[in-house]
């Protein structure tokens, strides 16, 4: 018989074959279903169901136990079927989880996502499959062991706290930061590395970029890029002639020479400072100087004017002790770990210690790793893969790490000028301070001594005392009253503060020491002479971030997610530090610092990015994570990521690569601008070049430069600008006190120089450079606000800051030259770069005519600087109010600024022209 002709057979074989696939369908659906119980739907009920219904079996909320297939068909009080299998529009508990009509889970913070609501519908829909354990305990097996599914990646790392978190699941670019840096192509014909990437972007939205900017406006740019400051007009000059024969020479020149500046230090060194927080104070109640902090911040501008390889930069503020043991510069650079506000008031010294290593941990997140830790301190990551134990891992790094000033013999390069003059100034409030505490201690003594002749016993000194029982000592404030009380707690934390000043000028450094935990006392604190070096800290993870709760050990270690191996990594562990005393930050640090960490080098590229176009290509600079912004150009990230680091991590050579690009020179404004802003309104993809403000320190140099004042001198102690008087002498509580008075710098010179230099206190920032977006130095700052808002042009046009520069100006301009038109073109020139236009020339002349009229009709009233100002009070213990005096030593022989008192009516004529041209777009925008 032959079986191909036989209709009966074909039609057995169809209906067979048909069955087959029947049955291999519903198999494969079962087992679809079944994997999406165990992988979703199982999680699900466990975190969202099982606490009203299922984790307290004699408490059921509503009768309803959702721990089996059978007690969940078998529905709760209501005696209707909760879910009816294969049919979820008519389950009831896809109307609660849809909130219509019923409302489960009952907190808003526990509803459903809609990819959760889905992933019940297709359970339900798949005829609500329930497997048993081991059918569940096989199918985690088999996903667990493939890293990557439709689902997502899998992320190897030292594991959190529970399976469901070790094992989940992420989408690629959520995670993009953690993989390894790849090195994508560069077409061979493409004239510059970074317009190949960028220009592939614009291809793709049908973008042409706008043209390149003018001399003038790339000068500007660069100039103010580089170093902060504006060009002189001698150096506009000589870049314009060599541009007409060589642009490009021109352009090439022009960065070598603005990296050479000692004052590209300062302006990239800034942009560090603001991530890790610099200030000269503890921040606080108490707001405690740190003495010495200015050698770190001198030590950044170094660093970034030496061309300091990034690597060795890192590893020197982590750990330049344990790197150099005994070395000033590597003890300096560990100030960086210092730079958080800190206080001890009032704090358990257990919990001042976790606070302290709390917030250095997120600090070297933030800075180096650009992933904000803090996160995981309390729980696993909720989207990065960031396991708390990792967190713990590195706490356990720091647990050995004391905060101390430490000595450190001044450098060479220091900058110590002035000393003697500003320690004299110092001397002298402390010896005021002293005299009047000395007067009520020995007011207070000599009734001591009365009491104890009264009392037929010897006298002894307060110290002498101090342990005696009270019925054999006097009274604690024997002899005085409650004006003698409150002066003397005031003179005493006086005295303390001008103290604690002189340290300004000594070698000492903000700095860490490894050893065991002793109380600190957070307004001096010093390394012990002798110190244990057996001893171990041991570290646990702290279970909800409580020091109280205590979970498992952890030793020390690295981030398991960026799956990169330390160097001293153990078998069974890929990502261990030593446990020893010392080395456990010096192993971290080179782990950061490691050519192939996929964190800490795309972090530092990207900052360089954003400060030259103003934002970047991660916007979010101090978080990579799932929560921060997507890189616009992944694959330029990327490649200069390779790039930097194959050349040795050289920041100088990266502004060169970046700034010698046709997107860096392109023009701020673009001849399609619809165009532009109907496809890439935000400018993510580089068309033009993104105008910006100029920064608060960058407005304040600027007027200094043009009114010929600034004082370019590098590094040295802090040196203090006046401030507004009102805030300058606003009362300011620190311990049983006032904190000192903002005292200005005596001389102009000192005054005028950068504001990198002025003495940052975290309680009372300079209001001229807030208004103007100054970051608060209590948070790392990834990007510099730039709005722009009415307080600000106020600011602008009324200040004594501004005022002040005016006259100077305007005293510069009379110097220079004679007569009001030259006058108005010399400022032109000054402020903008170029003349003034015809009408320009007309109005303003016509202004500085009308303005002397009114000058000469009108003389401003002079004001005098205060000498002393009284403070007052409420003496602690007796509730009553008291005075005293501080004095103001500074204004004994202080040299003010030309104010409008000092200066005659042609002057503050031309001074209110010279502010008309500072609070003009064109004087504060860079385009």
């Amino acid at each position: 018989m032959n079986l191909a002709h036989s209709g009966t057979t074909r039609r057995t074989l169809q209906a067979c074959l048909i069955l087959v696939l029947a049955v291999r369908s519903a198999a494969a659906s079962d087992e679809a279903g079944e994997r999406l119980f165990t992988l979703e739907i199982h999680p699900l009920l466990e975190r969202k169901c099982l606490g009203c219904h299922g984790k307290k079996p004699d408490d059921l909320k509503g009768e309803l136990d959702v721990r089996s297939r059978e007690s969940i068909l078998r529905g709760g009080e209501s005696g209707r079927p909760v879910l009816i299998p294969g049919k979820p529009q008519q389950s009831l508990l896809m109307r609660a989880v849809r909130r219509d009509g019923l409302e489960m889970p009952p907190k808003r913070n526990d509803r459903l996502t809609s990819r959760q609501i889905e992933h019940l519908r297709r359970w339900i829909a798949a005829g609500a499959p329930w497997p048993d354990p081991q059918t569940r305990a096989h199918i985690l097996r088999r996903e667990r062991s493939t890293i990557e599914t439709e689902d997502g990646v899998l992320v190897p790392t030292s594991g959190g706290l529970s399976d469901d978190w070790t094992y989940r699941r992420y989408a690629k670019k959520a995670i993009w930061a953690f993989r390894p840096v790849t090195s994508p192509e560069v077409p061979d014909s493409a004239p510059h590395p970074v317009d190949a990437f960028v220009a592939r972007k614009l291809s793709a939205a049908n973008l042409s970029p706008a043209p390149q900017a003018n001399a003038r406006a790339l000068l500007r740019r660069a100039t103010y890029d580089l170093t902060g400051l504006p060009p002189e007009p001698s150096e506009r000059a000589s870049f314009l002639e060599v541009w007409k024969r060589n642009p490009e020479k021109a352009w090439s020149d022009l960065i070598d020479r603005l990296l050479a500046s000692p004052h590209y230090g300062e302006r990239w060194g800034q942009h560090w400072l603001d991530v890790v927080r610099y200030a000269d104070t503890a921040g606080f109640s108490n707001d405690y100087e740190r003495s010495n902090a200015w050698r770190y911040r001198d030590y950044v501008v170094r660093a970034f004017n030496n061309d300091k390889p990034f690597d060795e930069f890192i590893i020197e503020q982590i750990a330049g002790d344990e790197l150099r043991p005994g070395d000033p510069e590597a003890t300096i650079a560990t100030g960086f770990l210092r730079m958080g506000p800190w206080g001890t008031a009032m704090i358990p010294e257990e919990e001042a210690r976790q606070i302290f290593r709390d917030d250095v941990v997120q600090s070297v997140g933030q800075s180096f790793l650009s992933i904000p830790l803090r996160c995981a301190r309390c729980h696993d990551h909720k989207f990065d893969p960031l396991p708390t134990r990792d967190y713990y891992r590195l706490y356990a790094v720091f647990s050995a790490t004391q905060p101390a000033e430490v000595p450190a013999a001044f450098l060479p390069a220091e900058n110590r000028r002035g000393f003697g003059e500003k320690r004299a100034l110092v001397e002298r409030l402390f010896e005021y301070a002293d005299n009047d505490r000395k007067r009520v201690v020995t007011k207070r003594e000599a009734a001591a001594k009365t009491w104890y002749s009264e009392h037929d016993l010897p006298y002894k000194t307060k110290e002498q005392r101090h342990k005696d029982p009270e019925h054999l000592k006097p009274p604690r404030h024997v002899g005085l009253d409650h004006v003698d009380e409150g002066t003397l707690k005031v003179r005493e934390q006086d005295c303390w503060i001008w103290s604690r000043r002189r340290e300004r000028y000594q070698p000492l450094a903000q700095s860490v020491y490894n050893g065991p935990d002793r109380r600190q006392n957070g307004r001096k604190l010093r390394r012990p002479p002798n110190i244990n070096q057996r001893w171990r800290p041991a570290s646990f993870v702290f279970l909800g971030g409580s020091r109280d709760v205590g979970g498992a050990r952890v030793t020390p270690g690295v981030l398991s997610g960026a799956g990169l191996a330390t160097p001293t990594a153990k078998e069974g562990d890929a990502f261990a530090i030593p446990e020893g005393l010392h080395g456990r930050r010096l192993a971290l640090a080179r782990w950061i610092a490691a050519p192939a960490n996929p964190l800490a080098t795309r972090s530092i590229v990207n900052r360089i990015w954003q400060h030259h176009f103003g934002r970047g290509i991660v916007r979010t600079s101090n978080n990579f994570g799932a929560k921060g912004a997507r890189p616009t150009h992944p694959d330029l990230l990327d490649w200069l990521t390779t790039d930097f680091v194959a050349a040795g991590s050289k920041i100088k050579r990266l502004h060169r690569l970046i700034m010698t690009s046709r997107a860096y020179r392109r023009s701020g404004s673009h001849p399609d601008r619809e165009a532009l802003d109907r496809v890439d309104p935000d400018n993510h993809l580089l068309a033009r070049f993104p105008p910006r403000l100029l920064t608060a320190e960058e407005i304040r140099d600027s007027l200094l430069v043009i009114s010929g004042e600034l004082n370019r001198e590098i590094g040295g102690v802090p040196v203090r600008p006046e401030i507004h008087l009102e805030i300058a002498l606003e009362p300011r509580m620190i311990q049983f006190s006032i904190a000192p008075a903002h005292q200005p710098s005596r001389t102009p010179l000192e005054r005028t120089r950068r504001p990198i230099y002025t003495y940052r206190v975290r309680g009372q920032p300079d209001p001229f450079l807030e208004i103007l977006n100054l970051p608060n130095p209590n948070d790392s700052c990834e990007a510099r606000e730039s709005t722009a808002v009415p307080p600000q042009a106020f600011t602008l046009l009324n200040s004594d800051v501004v005022m002040d520069r005016a006259i100077a100006l305007a005293a510069r301009l009379r110097r220079q030259t004679q007569g009001a038109a030259k006058q108005v073109r010399r400022a032109f020139r000054l402020t903008y770069g170029r003349a003034p236009t015809a009408n320009e020339q007309q109005r303003l002349v016509a202004l500085v005519r009308q303005m002397e009229d009114y000058h000469a009709a009108h003389r401003p009233q002079a004001s005098a600087y205060p000498k002393r100002v009284t403070r007052s009070l409420v003496e602690e213990l007796s509730g009553k109010p008291f005075e005293y005096v501080e004095w103001l030593a500074v204004y004994e022989d202080y040299v003010a600024d030309a104010k409008p008192w000092t200066v005659d009516a042609a002057t503050r004529a031309l001074a209110d022209v010279c502010l008309v041209l500072f609070n003009s777009n064109e004087f504060l925008y860079v385009y």
